[in-house]
């Protein structure tokens, strides 16, 4: 697989339906300069043409960031195991001058993270998602902490018959980066305003308030601190 975007900016991604398989997930942050955007997406609809144009194979999903600071865009794929990196994709080759000239200028920094999937605990990913709820922790005692995400999975599926998100454990990194962040799938915006149990009250209805406690205890217990952003899929500039 050909890390375009790692070496000079854009990643070309493979895109995969999700199994019972772990996997990579390959994330790359890109922060758009003040007052670039319209720059930087065209030129990135640019080099999604020219790859096409290529025959590339590799698809890609870019999303855009709603809140936070500053103007970021995260683009995402998959690999089915590190041996991938090692692959060469001749099309992004033909289309590194754009990346150079319509791409670069426009970046104010990249931020490249992998991350392992965790799919034993994970939803079913539903390719009419165009928005995820992606919440972030970073922990003391990854052993308590994922006790805790099997149990209140476990739960999920027992009382609704599917967990709410996918999870995944980061590999390597910052000493700022989390430890393991989940991502909530949602057709649109409109779903989010669907009223739904938290995590607590179907923990509750799946085993009683004495687990209940427990379980709120190792979290906290092994969670130092947590966060989330909401991001927008951006269908022109993804390849799918």
């Amino acid at each position: 697989m050909k890390k375009l975007l790692f070496i000079a900016l854009v990643l070309p991604f493979m895109i995969v339906a999700q199994s019972d398989a772990t996997r990579l997930l390959n994330m790359t942050e890109i922060t758009v300069k003040m007052g670039h955007n319209e720059q930087f997406t065209e030129g990135a609809k640019k080099w999604k043409k020219c790859y096409i144009d290529n025959k590339g194979m590799d698809k890609y999903n870019i999303w855009h960031r709603v809140q936070g600071t500053g103007n970021v865009y995260v683009l995402t794929g998959w690999m089915n195991k590190w041996a991938d990196m090692d692959k060469k994709d001749e099309a992004s080759a033909k289309c590194n001058n754009i990346v150079k000239e319509s791409i670069m200028p426009h970046v104010e920094s990249v931020n490249y993270n992998i991350a392992e999937s965790m799919p034993d605990i994970s939803t079913t990913w539903d390719p009419a998602t165009t928005v995820v709820w992606v919440t972030y922790f970073k922990v003391n005692n990854s052993s308590v902490f994922n006790d805790v995400i099997k149990e209140t999975s476990a739960a999920m599926k027992k009382i609704e018959g599917n967990t709410r998100g996918a999870w995944y454990d980061l590999m390597g990194g910052s000493p700022d980066m989390p430890s393991y962040f989940v991502s909530t799938p949602f057709k649109d915006y409109a779903a989010l305003d669907v009223d739904r149990d938290g995590v607590w009250e179907v923990l509750e209805k799946a085993t009683n308030k004495a687990k209940v406690e427990e379980v709120r205890a190792n979290f906290r217990s092994s969670v130092d601190t947590m966060w989330s952003y909401i991001f927008k899929l951006d269908e022109d500039m993804s390849y799918r």
